[in-house]
């Protein structure tokens, strides 16, 4: 079965850092750009990355760039998100999607797949 799943998130103290990973089974992510997103509670659904299939440089919302860091592994067919710096406004779930290029649009719906996300807590 086709499967895109978010995996690593935990609880982490304010500074901390974090890395979430978005593992694919049933096809092969490397001919796919993957897309970060996430909610927090009561909060929209906000686009914070995408790594494009070529060798480009990805793409990073205002909120996490400089923080955040994307990076593949088509050995283990994995998408990484390092996140450092957390602050507790990051606090949220965070899922991955599948498209066929970076458009940063956040509306999830739009893109061919995603998973059910993991939680990421930040607090003292």
């Amino acid at each position: 079965e086709v499967q895109l799943q978010a995996f690593g998130g935990g609880s982490v103290q304010p500074g901390g850092s974090l890395r979430l990973s978005c593992a694919a089974s049933g096809f092969t992510l490397e001919s796919y750009t993957i897309t970060w997103f996430r909610q927090g509670p009561g909060k929209e659904r906000e686009w914070i990355s995408c790594i494009p299939t070529d060798d480009e440089r990805p793409y990073y919302a205002d909120s996490v760039k400089g923080r955040f860091t994307l990076s593949r592994d088509n050995a283990k067919n994995t998408v990484f998100l390092q996140m450092n710096s957390l602050k507790n406004e990051d606090t949220a779930v965070y899922l991955c999607a599948s498209d066929r290029r970076c458009t940063g649009s956040p509306t999830l719906e739009l893109y061919i797949q995603w998973g059910q996300g993991t939680l990421v807590t930040v607090s003292s």
